[in-house]
């Protein structure tokens, strides 16, 4: 997943730090609530929040950046709490979750795994609903998705929590927390969506953490801005389960889905998961001719072999097809796997041609700033139809979804 800036890191930099900001970005604590306090009784005022911080000359970003705006959850959890979907009673006040693959039975008073989904008097509640801990503006790329509007900006949002835990999470720092342990502010879908429309934002991205655990706080964003022309995409680890994704989809133009690795040992050792119920979602989004692509984070020692690179790439091409994007990105060590070291260049270069021998058309290597396999090449002519460095787009030669130079179609959403 993209690396978060998030509210509770990036605001403990400034508390009692040595970062200067203008007085005119500066919002108090107190001005920011007398501005929102009602937010939660209404989208009217939280737009009247978001019209004073753009009077301001401030975005979502920078209000990040200020402990002072960022509202503190203590004592005012009420507004984050809805009635969570996707769920079954059982006797003796227990309830069942129907999300994830996880299917946690919660007892009152008690959460589901992720930490964020609770049992209040036998009906499951979400308690992030709204509630935002990261919200920044990324370009598409960082997604990474490379056959979605390319070079568009996606709005970025994310709550505290995770149905899994990945030992090399990048964002451990909110995946792995309980929403009261990370900053967050009030931003519902209403103020979502007309924040990326003022700013002429093509989509929003629920990402960083995992949007399955704030299923319904994703579904109610996507559905708003589908009605105002704003995209929806979800970047996740798929880990979800058919009925609640399959409504997702009717909302989502586009899935990007962590391929952990391929086999069940690594999920079961290094992300307490199961692999199986992903490749299950990747072959739903097929189904549903939901435009998806995939990310597989390669670890030295864990998940970089021949033959499994070789496995997943056969499944890809039988299952998905030839034209499903992968991308094979870079591993830093962080959170619990700090002793092994980056993934070497030439490792992402072998799996990358791994991918090109088993007929996949579209592999990418990720994390590598100025590699080759950053670029989309026609399957066709063999030309660069998109050439990147980073996150920069530096030359598009694709016009109405096809080659400029041998008109063979590229598939992707390429049209606002």
């Amino acid at each position: 997943m993209s690396k978060a800036s998030n509210l509770h890191r990036r605001s403990s930099a400034f508390i009692g730090g040595s970062n200067a900001r203008s007085k005119t970005d500066h919002l108090t604590r107190r001005s920011f609530l007398l501005t929102c306090g009602a937010a939660a009784a209404g989208a009217g005022s939280a737009f009247a929040a978001y019209q004073w911080m753009r009077r301001k000359n401030m975005t979502v970003a920078s209000v990040a950046l200020s402990p002072d705006a960022v509202a503190n959850d203590s004592g005012n959890d009420e507004q984050f709490v809805r009635e969570a979907m996707y769920y079954k009673k059982l006797e003796e006040g227990r309830i069942e979750c129907e999300i994830c693959p996880r299917a946690c039975k919660v007892a009152p008073k008690e959460r589901g795994y992720c930490g964020v989904r609770e049992n209040i008097e036998g009906t499951y509640h979400t308690l992030v609903y709204g509630r935002a801990c990261s919200a920044n503006v990324d370009p598409i790329e960082k997604k990474p998705l490379f056959h979605f509007l390319p070079g568009a900006k996606a709005l970025s949002i994310a709550t505290a929590g995770c149905n899994v835990e990945c030992k090399f999470c990048q964002n451990w720092e909110i995946s792995q927390f309980r929403p009261e342990q990370v900053r967050s502010m009030h931003f519902p879908p209403e103020a979502v969506v007309w924040e990326a429309r003022q700013n002429g934002i093509e989509s929003i991205a629920f990402t960083y953490t995992e949007p399955v655990i704030f299923y319904e706080y994703m579904l109610d964003t996507a559905k708003l801005a589908k009605e105002k022309g704003v995209k929806s995409v979800m970047i996740s680890n798929g880990y979800i389960k058919e009925k609640p994704m399959s409504e997702l989809c009717e909302h989502l133009s586009a899935v990007k889905i962590d391929l952990k690795a391929f086999t069940e040992k690594f999920y079961e050792e290094q992300c307490s998961g199961k692999l199986q119920p992903v490749l299950d979602t990747l072959g739903l989004l097929k189904k549903k001719k939901m435009w998806y692509e995939i990310v597989v984070l390669i670890i030295p020692t864990l998940n970089d072999s021949e033959q499994e690179i070789t496995n997943l790439c056969q499944w890809v091409h039988a299952e998905l097809g030839p034209d499903a994007p992968i991308h094979f990105t870079r591993f830093h060590p962080t959170y619990k796997i700090k002793n092994l070291p980056p993934t070497p260049a030439s490792t992402l270069s072998h799996a990358r041609d791994i991918g090109l021998k088993a007929g996949l058309n579209y592999v990418y290597v990720g994390n590598l700033p100025g590699h080759e396999g950053e670029s989309t090449y026609c399957p066709g002519c063999k030309k660069v139809v998109i050439r990147r460095v980073g996150f920069a787009i530096l030359d598009l030669a694709i016009k109405d979804g096809k080659c400029k130079y041998c008109s063979r179609p590229i598939p992707g959403v390429w049209n606002v």
